[in-house]
């Protein structure tokens, strides 16, 4: 058996940098027990000359193997530990395509932290029938309630085509504005328009379609990556996606303290002419999963953040299995439960469609 120790990124975000270490321990014992065969062992939390690692032991990693650890949403760096402690580095190869300020340089109110987008993108990846297509493939991704594009531009990282609805139409502008300015100011050639959907005359939402290549010569090969954002009620995705059209469904409920949830069918408040906000994000995903659970493909999964102190696990699980899902409930995928603040306690919930 070989040794690694992965040195854990640092973050700005000093909440997130002390859970850091046990998440992406949980998130390598998913890649372990789904993707590489259980070849991962002694996975545990260690500090090298005080600064916090996450240590494990693996036989026969291949290229394949390695570079799909290269993906690991904390990892800074990769070494193998040898004997007398010496760190040896192992050239990681990441399948980011983009700079990180794709990433992380949009800033506002309630953004979910990117490093943990990109945790439940892939743990989510590992749990379709085909795990290793993260490196290997090119899975489709929808983020049902994408608000302001962190898990779009997640995908467009990794080179994967995207699709996202939101029902807010600020936010909808707001990514509208945000892709073609950070595309135009990269120079990364593309085409991208705004237009309404209309059925029968009646105007249904609009729609933000995007068409770029990581490089020009990949542009004009025709090799090239889509992004599509629906403003609408995500309730009807249905509507503007086809029948098993992804591979992953990945997105962050509301936590119901900055931003409330507009469940189905709700009346407008009293003298504000608005629907009613609910604290709880467990009506919200009653009425929406099971047309989500419609839009993905057999063998494809769904993965779901959300505040456990506004919703249980066994509620989440009851929805998501009598929409025809199967939740997984190993031990790394119990393993994500972590505070962001006074008021939210998140975690992470992953089902198939087998």
């Amino acid at each position: 058996m070989t040794a690694y120790g992965l040195l854990v990124s640092p973050s700005h975000n000093r909440v997130y940098a002390q859970a850091a270490a046990g998440l992406v321990r949980a998130e390598l014992s998913v890649f372990g027990e789904r993707a590489l065969g259980g070849r991962i062992a002694d996975i545990a939390e260690s500090s090298i000359g005080g600064v916090p690692y996450v240590t494990f032991s693996a036989d026969d990693l291949s290229g394949t193997d390695l570079r799909l650890l290269s993906n690991l949403s904390s990892l800074y760096a990769l070494f193998r530990i040898e004997d007398g402690g010496l760190l040896r580095p192992v050239t990681v190869e990441p399948l980011d395509l983009f700079g990180s300020d794709l990433l992380t340089i949009q800033k506002y109110s309630g953004k979910t932290n990117e490093n943990f987008t990109k945790l439940l993108l892939n743990v989510t990846a590992m749990a379709t029938d085909s795990p290793m297509d993260l490196v290997t493939g090119r899975p489709r991704v929808l983020d049902p309630m994408c608000g302001r594009g962190t898990t779009l531009n997640q995908a467009m990282m990794y080179g994967l085509d995207a699709a996202g609805i939101d029902i807010d139409g600020k936010d909808f502008d707001a990514y509208a504005a945000f892709i073609r300015t950070w595309l135009k100011n990269n120079r990364v050639k593309h085409q991208a328009e705004t237009t309404s959907i209309r059925r029968e005359k009646a105007v249904l939402g609009r729609r933000l379609h995007v068409t770029l290549g990581a490089t020009k010569e990949r542009y004009k090969s025709g090799e090239t990556m889509e992004i599509t954002v629906v403003n609408a009620d995500s309730a009807g995705a249905g509507k503007f996606f086809r029948p098993g059209s992804f591979d992953l469904i990945v997105t962050d409920a509301p936590y119901g303290v900055q931003h409330g949830s507009r469940p189905k069918g709700s009346r407008p408040g009293r003298g504000t002419g608005k629907p009613v906000l609910s604290r709880s994000p467990v009506e919200l995903l009653s009425a929406a999963v099971p047309e989500w659970a419609r839009l993905l493909r057999p063998g494809g999964a769904i993965g779901i953040s959300w505040n456990t102190f506004v919703g249980r696990r066994d509620e989440l699980a009851g929805i998501l299995a009598s929409s025809g899902l199967t939740v997984q409930d190993s031990g790394g995928y119990l393993g994500f439960r972590h505070r962001v603040d006074q008021a939210i306690s998140r975690d992470l919930i992953v089902a198939r469609r087998d």
